[in-house]
């Protein structure tokens, strides 16, 4: 378990990076300012004082322990474009949860468009690119169950039994 924790963390990482990455490019052709939307989040969950390095410090660590549940996901067999597409909503709705739980921010669909959709595409960059990062780590080490059901049998088959533990 401790080896896929770290293939997330590294995946979550990496994934930031892209995001943030892909985020100071759309900002220089946009002219949208940093969100301090993060910061704010942690410093009402940590019951801190708003300081400029909690920003950076949610953003990555928020990435990177996300990333320990969509190495989970790659390690179960689910790798891919479909597993990074369900990982983008676990993702979106981690923010959700936070930002309205803690009343920095608001619903998305009160949100202006516009800034929904950076949103929703900055999120897909971290969710596509970190969901490569885990399958290629968890690939390291073979099928994961679900595909060896799959290789046995495609499709949802109860006549298929676990695969032997290794």
């Amino acid at each position: 378990m401790t080896q896929v924790i770290r293939q997330g963390l590294v995946a979550g990482l990496v994934g930031a990076a892209v995001m943030t990455a892909a985020e100071k490019i759309e900002q220089r052709l946009t002219g949208r300012p940093d969100s301090r939307v993060p910061g704010r989040v942690l410093a009402r969950l940590t019951g801190s004082p708003q300081r400029p390095w909690l920003n950076p410090a949610m953003h990555y660590g928020q990435g990177a322990l996300a990333g320990t549940v969509r190495a989970v996901i790659a390690r179960a067999g689910l790798r891919g474009p479909w597993a990074s597409a369900m990982f983008t909503v676990v993702r979106l709705t981690n923010d959700q949860i936070l930002e309205n739980a803690t009343g920095v921010g608001a619903p998305p669909q009160t949100w202006p468009r516009p800034e929904l959709v950076i949103d929703l595409l900055h999120k897909t960059v971290y969710g596509f690119v970190t969901g490569a990062v885990a399958d290629a780590l968890a690939a390291r080490d073979g099928l994961g169950p679900g595909q060896h059901h799959a290789a046995l049998r495609p499709g949802r088959r109860s006549d298929v039994g676990p695969p032997q533990r290794r």
